[in-house]
């Protein structure tokens, strides 16, 4: 048994589906189900007798103790958090919450847990912690990808709020031994993905005839990372990863904000032309930069795959295929998730 924070949103949803299709060990999954938190994302499971679905904040300590107790997990995968930065400029104190002070409650009640356990069972227990790599900060564009140990200099609310729950997690192993694992990623794209990130987004509004927005001068760049490849990667550490490390995982795929927009406008006008004939590159509108957009992001992911044997599979051409298929054959899907609070926000971020 492993328990899953998170696991009805983008990138938990898809490990939970991922871990269940990959072997038969249960899942308890426990979800607050905030507005990026979908159960439809897990529709498929809803008969799976593997699957114990839990809604729950991890900041409640009580709850997390009971479900301990009660299912007597090997492991906690924790990916809940509030993860979207343009969200965190506008309202900080919930990524203050979810993202530190969550962090905290679930370390004690882990903490508390793992130290009633037999000998044999805390050395095989694991607390796998999910970050991102906005922790680092910036780069320019000649310095070398991050690596495990470039200095942290987070640069929004989001990223300093994940960046104090990698010093919590680290901490806790360093003071009461508790077995920890971390993890930094790349911009994850792929199914599940809620439409306010870039490139959900996109293919949204350009099926929907509207703007392609698109900060500043579209030169922020990125490295994306298809979301099951992530998956894959998260199993790797947590079964072979040395105890107390970080892993950096990355796709190897650098590309800027205007190349991944125009990409998805070349697909859609392969696989679903617009009805006028012209493309939907003609959408693309420039927008005024947020507040302290970092300029680039690079994964050096050299050390995963050292140690473990780990590389993506997907390169940024076969992952990108796969997700424009993916929304367009999901339309239902898009339509539900497209709540009116969603399309408020959408218009005070982007303009109307």
């Amino acid at each position: 048994m492993i328990l899953v924070t998170g696991g009805a949103g983008f990138i938990g949803s898809n490990f939970v589906l991922d871990w269940l299709e990959a072997m038969d060990e249960p899942v308890v999954d426990l979800d607050r189900l905030t507005y990026a938190g979908n159960l439809e994302n897990l529709r498929s499971l809803a008969n799976d007798p593997r699957h114990i679905f839990v809604r729950g904040d991890i900041g409640d300590f009580a709850l997390v103790a009971q479900l301990l107790a009660e299912h007597r997990p090997r492991a906690i995968i924790h990916f809940a958090a509030e993860s979207h930065v343009d969200r965190s400029i506008h309202g900080p104190e919930d990524f203050i919450q979810t993202n530190i002070v969550g962090t905290y409650r679930l370390l004690e009640a882990a903490r508390g847990y793992w130290s009633k356990l037999t000998e044999t069972e805390k050395a095989a227990f694991r607390f796998l912690h999910v970050s991102t790599d906005e922790v680092y900060g910036s780069l320019g564009p000649a310095e070398a990808p991050f690596s495990e140990t470039h200095r942290y200099e987070p640069n929004s609310p989001y990223s300093a709020s994940k960046a104090g729950s990698d010093h919590l997690v680290r901490a806790w192993h360093h003071t009461y031994g508790l077995p920890v694992l971390t993890t930094n990623c790349s911009n994850n794209y792929g199914p599940y993905q809620f439409p306010e990130k870039l490139i959900p987004l996109m293919i949204v509004n350009a099926l929907a005839g509207k703007p392609l927005p698109i900060y500043g001068d579209g030169q922020n760049v990125r490295d994306w990372l298809y979301v099951k490849d992530h998956c894959s990667a998260i199993r790797e550490v947590l079964a072979r990863g040395r105890v107390g490390e970080t892993y950096n995982i990355g796709g190897w795929n650098e590309k800027t904000n205007l190349e991944i927009v125009r990409t998805i406008c070349q697909r859609l006008d392969t696989l679903r032309p617009r009805p006028d004939g012209n493309t939907y590159a003609a959408q693309i509108t420039f927008v005024k930069d947020r507040p302290g957009h970092d300029r680039r992001y690079a994964i050096d992911a050299r050390k995963i795959e050292r140690e473990l044997g780990w590389r993506p599979r997907e390169t940024f051409e076969t992952g990108i295929e796969k997700t424009v298929k993916w929304y367009l054959d999901n339309p239902e899907w898009v339509a539900h998730v497209q709540s009116g609070a969603y399309r408020e926000w959408i218009d005070r971020q982007y303009g109307s």
